[in-house]
């Protein structure tokens, strides 16, 4: 996907809102042109991330990443698995206002930790999409997990039984 008209944009709206200002403001938008220009590409390029993470929350366990070759960005798509993409499967609901997009700080053990790298390269994902995808199964799947969990509460028994 080439930024570069979308760059060109801001540059020009710069320079007509500099206009207003007369010659000195239009001189010194000129010279702020160039020095912003990276800036420009950064926040363009934060949108697009923000966009690839809401698309991979709706399409879970599917997942959209953003690539960067060179200064240009790309999407790669990566559809549900195919035995994951079943008629009685979907997405987590989604309240149609939840547009945000949260941050969870989890800590794993160091093995864990690279077995899910390991699973994520895999799959081609990257490691927060492959983790969006396996808590998206885990809890469309998580009302028979979650009633074969032990007692909390620290009783235990021993003996025999007959």
């Amino acid at each position: 996907m080439d930024i570069t008209p979308y760059v060109s944009v801001l540059r020009t709206e710069l320079a007509n809102a500099a206009d207003l200002g007369g010659a000195d403001a239009r001189d010194l938008a000129e010279r702020l042109t160039a020095p912003l220009e990276s800036a420009f590409r950064l926040a363009l390029l934060d949108a697009l991330a923000a966009a690839a993470d809401e698309i991979t929350r709706d399409l879970a366990p599917g997942s959209v990443q953003l690539r960067l070759s060179g200064r240009e960005p790309s999407f790669v798509v990566t559809p549900p698995p195919a035995d994951e993409a079943t008629p009685g499967f979907s997405a987590p609901p989604v309240a149609e206002d939840d547009t945000a997009v949260s941050r969870i700080n989890l800590r794993v053990p160091d093995q864990l930790k690279a077995r899910i790298e390991e699973a994520a390269g895999r799959d081609g994902l990257s490691v927060n999409a492959w983790l969006v995808r396996a808590a998206s199964a885990a809890v469309q799947g998580g009302a028979a997990t979650a009633t074969a969990r032990a007692p909390r509460g620290g009783q235990s028994f021993t003996g025999w039984v007959r």
